[in-house]
């Protein structure tokens, strides 16, 4: 049976203000959408926080044993600077300040992200959908909006209207905040003019003579709004009600909430069901941002190489610090907090480690079933990371208590300890044992100064040293092979 149907999820909905029971759409199937990154620049610790916690949920809901189906889309036009509806894109303006093609800047940060994601063992979505590769289902959604009667065109530009929309709806039911108070920019704007009212957003703009990324619309040479592309994708991909929708906090307002009123203006439904958002990550008690500067890059922490931390650090130290905080909480990043989740991320490593050295008997000491269900229970009040990290490091005890033979444990219940340790710590949490990494890197060096030491002896015609070295390896379980390219090893 599916551990779904033996497990209650709770998860606070943001639309709600409440924790829910999760009932999916469908029985054993889950769609959740997850903004991703806009690919004008490289995305710094903060923004990685936000998908380092849905990596967390897409593992949990897959160990749970529902299908999921995954959406994380790349924004790679249409997003202008400071969420406005005037301004210049980010991807275009990053093209025009190094004089190079604007998808070039897509494709330099998509990669980037990629290649970070990668390091950080972060699993990769089931769609990876982009805003220019959905250009003509924009378009049609825009026609839809228009036709319904909740947008309008002026002068090649299309505009959400929010008044007509807000008279049979509740624009800012995700934000709880009044039309009165949603103006996205109470400054003087080219083009405020032409809307209706002014917390209208754009659906699609016509572009300037300056504007690299155009397309072509039935209403101008343009491109869309920024808001307009996740109402597209998570619609096409997931249909028009979906299980989860998730994203940073910052994202709340204005963007989510128009994401709600393109889509049911639509299909007439509420598109999500649970709504999920994180909150910021800090570092050193200042809010994490480019704008300010006062930010750092994963990789950089990775090297060493920022005036921010003392040295370098892992990617697990890394997610295991991170996790170690709910989601929906603010979290301080500085040197401090990740060298103190480092001792314990060693600690939790060195206990999964050592388990093989515990001893089974004939009766559990221990409650191995009460631990485990803990586990799960942590998991299932919202995706408590820090609850569950909690519990585990109960396990640890645990482990240090029966490899020191203080507590005693079935051949059974030593089993599900080491099953629920690993599917806790490796599959859901997603950490990596770099410490095992790091032995196994040294192992490797070894052997394979000792084939070249091996190499020196039968040049030499020293045949009598050459089968000492292989026959002793192969007692330790390192089968050499000889072959045209060189010799390799195998490791029993």
């Amino acid at each position: 049976m599916e551990l779904y149907k033996e497990n209650e999820l709770k998860i606070y909905n943001s639309l709600t203000k409440t924790k829910e029971v999760f009932t999916p759409v469908n029985e054993g199937y889950v769609g959740m959408y997850v903004c991703g990154p806009t690919v004008y620049s490289n995305a710094h610790l903060g923004n990685i926080r936000t998908f380092m916690f849905f990596d967390v949920v897409f593992r949990y809901l897959l160990h749970l044993g529902y299908k999921v189906r995954y959406v994380r889309n790349i924004t790679d036009a249409g997003h202008l600077e400071n969420d406005a509806d005037e301004g210049e894109d980010r991807i275009a303006k990053k093209a025009r300040l190094e004089q190079i093609e604007p998808m070039e800047v897509v494709q330099r940060y998509t990669v980037d992200f990629h290649n970070v994601l990668s390091k950080y063992n972060f699993l990769p979505p089931s769609i990876e959908p982009t805003a220019t590769g959905h250009i003509v289902e924009q378009i049609e959604m825009i026609k839809e909006i228009i036709e319904k009667g909740f947008a309008y065109e002026v002068n090649g530009s299309v505009y959400f209207d929010v008044v007509a929309y807000n008279k049979d709806n509740n624009y800012g039911i995700l934000s709880g905040r009044n039309i009165e108070d949603a103006i996205h920019n109470t400054r003087t704007l080219d083009g405020q003019s032409d809307k209706k009212n002014p917390q209208d957003f754009a659906l699609w703009k016509k572009a300037d003579d300056r504007h690299i990324m155009r397309w072509p619309s039935p209403w101008s040479d343009g491109f869309p709004g920024w808001h307009l592309e996740c109402s597209v994708m998570s619609t096409k991909y997931l249909g028009e009600k979906f299980d989860i929708h998730g994203g940073g906090m910052d994202l709340k307002f204005p963007h989510h909430e128009c994401e709600i009123a393109q889509s049911k203006c639509c299909s007439g439904k509420d598109p999500v069901n649970y709504w999920m958002h994180t909150n910021m990550l800090l570092l050193n008690s200042q809010k994490m941002a480019k704008s300010t500067g006062n930010f750092i890059l994963p990789n950089e922490i990775l090297t060493g190489e920022n005036k921010i931390l003392s040295k370098a650090f892992s990617a697990s130290v890394v997610r295991f610090f991170i996790m170690q905080a709910n989601y929906r909480s603010i979290l301080d990043f500085s040197s401090d907090a990740l060298e103190a989740s480092e001792k314990g991320y060693n600690k939790l490593m060195e206990a999964i480690s050592s388990m093989e050295q515990i001893v089974s008997s004939g009766s559990s000491s221990v409650d191995i079933s009460g631990w485990r269900a803990k586990c799960y229970d942590a998991m299932n009040d919202d995706f408590n990371t820090p609850i569950l990290v909690a519990h585990l490091f109960d396990g640890v005890k645990m482990i240090n208590q029966l490899k020191d033979k203080k507590e005693t444990i079935t051949k059974e219940d030593l089993t599900i300890l080491k099953d629920t340790m690993n599917a806790f710590v490796y599959d859901v949490l997603g950490l990596l044992n770099d410490a095992k990494e790091e032995s196994s890197a040294k192992i490797d060096g070894v052997v394979e100064l000792l084939i070249k030491l091996r190499k020196d002896a039968r040049e030499n015609k020293d045949w009598a040293l050459s089968d000492q070295i292989r026959d002793e390896l192969a007692e330790l379980g390192v089968q050499l092979k000889d072959g045209r390219e060189g010799t390799t090893y195998t490791i029993n």
